[in-house]
């Protein structure tokens, strides 16, 4: 019997410290290596470094769909493909709170190039055209189109509207 307690011990414990003790509060997003037309999400720490030792099993929101990926050494490929150049939208939440980033992949010849998209672009670039449009009230047309084609751009790449301004409050709720 004590036999069978210490067994029992030993089996409860390693499977207490086998458990995922490491959260994902930072990520990188690259090209898988196969080179397949599918994005890789590395986990990392604040300064862009992988993290190695993490291991498991974790939720992500890609593009509005809930992803279940597996990182083996801190390297998780997104089952599906991109057929074209696109937005994609990557969200984590844990207990320390929601991280997120926007990309815009740009592919070329089945290259995937993933580009990082700053919140703050987002937002500047229409108010930037708003301002000149009131400043200079010649270029109001002018601005109109600018805008359209901005929205249309975003639309087309697979930003809708909800994203765009999902992707906002994500970036000002981790600001404050």
């Amino acid at each position: 019997m004590r036999l069978f307690s210490i067994l029992l011990f030993i089996t409860l414990f390693t499977g207490v410290t086998s458990a995922q003790t490491s959260n994902i509060n930072n990520f990188l997003v690259k090209e898988s290596l196969l080179k397949n037309s599918k994005l890789a999400i590395i986990a990392a720490d604040s300064l862009e470094n992988p993290k190695e030792q993490i291991n498991g099993v974790y939720t992500f929101s890609v593009s509005g769909f809930t992803q279940s990926l597996k990182f083996n050494d801190g390297v998780a490929i997104l089952p599906m493909q991109l057929e074209r150049s696109s937005f994609v939208y990557i969200k984590h939440l844990n207990d320390l709170g929601t991280h997120s980033k926007l990309v815009y992949v740009y592919k070329k010849d089945g290259d995937l190039t993933p580009y990082p998209i700053s919140t703050l672009w987002l937002v500047l670039f229409p108010l930037i055209v708003v301002v000149i449009a009131f400043t200079f009230r010649k270029l109001i047309i002018v601005a109109i189109i600018v805008l359209l084609i901005f929205v249309y751009f975003n639309h087309s790449s697979g930003l809708n509207l909800s994203t765009f301004f999902e992707t906002i409050f994500d970036n000002l709720k981790n600001l404050f």
